[in-house]
C-alpha cells in the first residue's frame, strides 16, 4: 500500500480537489477519496464515513465556500454515511444514487449498505446537477451495487468512476446485489465513452480509461475461462476454485473472492453453460 496523505486537499485535475479518509483497509486501499468540484460554489462527491476526522478535513478543504450538492456514487458505508452530517453543516442537498439496503452485507463489514443514506432527490441516468463553473452528468453503472453511479464533469471531461471502476485493484462484485452481467455491460458502457481521466473513489486517478476498462473486461473474461475449465475438471465447489483461481491472495479477500466467482456463476447460469447442483456446480448438458 502507497504512503497517502490523509486529510490533505489535493488538487488533482482542473475543478477537482480530493480529500482522502483515514479507512485504509484491504477493501478500501488508502482509503475512500472524497472530490470536491468547483471553485467558489461545490459539489462533494462520494463524502465518505461518518468520520469527525474526516469531516474535519472536509470543512479545511470547503474552507467556507457554498456547497451546493452532495452526490454519492453508491450507499456502501465507505462512501455515503458523511452525506448526512456535512448536509447539516453546509445546508446542501444529498442528489445521486437511490437508496439501498440489504441484510446481507457480503463478505465485508464495511461495505454494509449505509441505512442512513436519504437523498434529497434520487438522480436518473444523464440527470445532472450545475453549478456556477461545473456540471455533473448522472451515468447509471449497476454491477458493484445495482444503485451505482458514475458522474461525469462534462467541462473537462473526467469521470468519477466510485467503485465500478478503481484505480488500484479490479471490483467486488458480491450476489445477491452485485451483478456480474450488469457489471460487463456497465464496462461496455463506459468504453463507448470519451472521458480522458476516471477519478476513483480507492487508488490513483486512470489516466487512460478506455484501455484500463478493456484490461478490465479482459480480465473478467479470463476469470470466467479458469470457472469453465475447473468444472471441466469436476471441480464445482466454490472454495476449491477460489483457492486455484487466486493464488497467494490475502487471507482477509478470500470471502470477497468467492462473491465474485459466485457472481460469475451466476452470469453463467443464466447464459445456459452451467447448472448447481446443492452447493456446487457443473457444467450444464
Amino acid at each position: 500500500m502507497i504512503e497517502a496523505p490523509v486529510g490533505e486537499a489535493l488538487a488533482v485535475g482542473p475543478l477537482v480537489t480530493r480529500v482522502l479518509a483515514p479507512n485504509p483497509s484491504p477493501f478500501t486501499y488508502t482509503g475512500t477519496q472524497t472530490y470536491l468540484v468547483g471553485t467558489e460554489v461545490l459539489a462533494v462527491i462520494d463524502p465518505g464515513p461518518d468520520d469527525p476526522r474526516h469531516m474535519d478535513a472536509l470543512l479545511a478543504a470547503i474552507a467556507g465556500r457554498p456547497v451546493q450538492a452532495i452526490l454519492c456514487t453508491h450507499t456502501h458505508r465507505d462512501h455515503s454515511p458523511a452525506a448526512a452530517p456535512l448536509k447539516a453543516l453546509t445546508g446542501a442537498e444529498i442528489v445521486g444514487c437511490a437508496p439501498l439496503t440489504l441484510e446481507d452485507a457480503g463478505p465485508r463489514a464495511d461495505a454494509a449498505f449505509d441505512t442512513s443514506y436519504a437523498p434529497d432527490r434520487v438522480l436518473a441516468d444523464g440527470e445532472r446537477v450545475a453549478g456556477p463553473d461545473w456540471t455533473l452528468t448522472a451515468v447509471a453503472t449497476p454491477g458493484h451495487t445495482s444503485n451505482h453511479l458514475c458522474f461525469a464533469l462534462e467541462e473537462t471531461g473526467a469521470l468519477f468512476s466510485g467503485d465500478h471502476v478503481m484505480g488500484w485493484s479490479t471490483t467486488v462484485v458480491a450476489p445477491p446485489d452485485g451483478d456480474m452481467a450488469a457489471y460487463m455491460a456497465s464496462l461496455d458502457r463506459l468504453m463507448a465513452r470519451k472521458d480522458s481521466v476516471y477519478f476513483p473513489a480507492h487508488g490513483e486517478p486512470i489516466e487512460k480509461p478506455q484501455r484500463f476498462v478493456r484490461g478490465l473486461m479482459g480480465h473478467r473474461k479470463q476469470r470466467e475461462g479458469q470457472i469453465l475449465r475447473l468444472l471441466r475438471q469436476h471441480v464445482g465447489a466454490i472454495p476449491a476454485m477460489v483457492e486455484r483461481m487466486y493464488v497467494g491472495l490475502d487471507p482477509r479477500l478470500t470471502g470477497a473472492a468467492g462473491r465474485s466467482v459466485l457472481a460469475h456463476l451466476i452470469d453463467l447460469q443464466a447464459r445456459g453453460l452451467v447448472v448447481q447442483e446443492g452447493e456446487g456446480w457443473t457444467l450444464a448438458a
